[in-house]
Formats: structure tokens, sequence, C-alpha cells
């Protein structure tokens, strides 16, 4: 009716903590609609903006949401605006979606522009 299985982790000893697991946090960051951030963001994995940002981001994603908007440096691998970017930008993939409003210079290797994307600024070939 019951069985034992075998533990491959030994119980502590009484009074002796367990040691916490290590869980990375590289996934996917969303900064929601209500926030307003002034400063510096830097993430490992993908960061998503919904809010204001007035600052640098550096990232190996970034999404800019429909209501979202920043205003500095971006540094990332690939880029994808839905909202309002005013800056400077250096990635691999650049995406402007039909509703986005940029103000920036981009420097990238690929660029993807839906209909109805408003673009003020220019685009650079990364060097090699």
């Amino acid at each position: 009716m019951f069985s034992k299985t075998a533990d491959p982790t030994p119980a502590p000893a009484p009074g002796v903590p367990r040691p916490a697991t290590t869980v990375s946090n590289s996934g996917r960051s969303v900064l929601g609609a209500d926030l307003r951030i002034t400063g510096e963001i830097t993430s490992t994995g993908s960061v998503e903006v919904l809010g204001e940002i007035d600052g640098n981001i550096t990232a190996h994603g970034l999404i800019i949401g429909q209501g979202g908007r920043v205003k500095g440096s971006v540094k990332a691998d690939t880029v994808e605006v839905k909202g309002t970017l005013d800056g400077k930008v250096g990635c691999e993939s650049f995406t402007l979606r039909s509703t986005a409003v940029v103000k920036a210079d981009v420097t990238t290797a690929g660029i993807v522009i839906e209909s109805g994307a408003s673009m003020d600024g220019r685009f650079l070939k990364p060097k090699s």
C-alpha cells in the first residue's frame, strides 16, 4: 500500500537550513502601464515596456508596447516597437509595428516596417 522512494537529497540535520536553489530569472520582465521609470535598466533577458521609461535600456530583447514610451538609448539584440521611441538604438533586428512612432537614429542589421508606422531619423548599417 505504501512505498518508500529514495530521495537524492538527504534531510538536513536538525537546526541546519537547507540550501536555497538557484533560480535564473533571465526570462521576460514586464514593466506595467502604471510605471514611470527614470534611470538605467539592464537585463540579460527580454524587457517589455508598457509604461514610460526616461533613460537607457540594455537587454537581450526589448518590446515597447502600444501604450509604452521610451526616451533614451537602447542596446539590444532585438527591438520591437508598437508604442513611442525617442533616442538612439543599436540592435541586430529592428521591427516597427503599424502603431509605432519612432524618432531615433537606428544602427541595425535587419529592419521590418509595417504600413502605418512613423519613423523620423535614420537607419545605419553596423560597422563590420
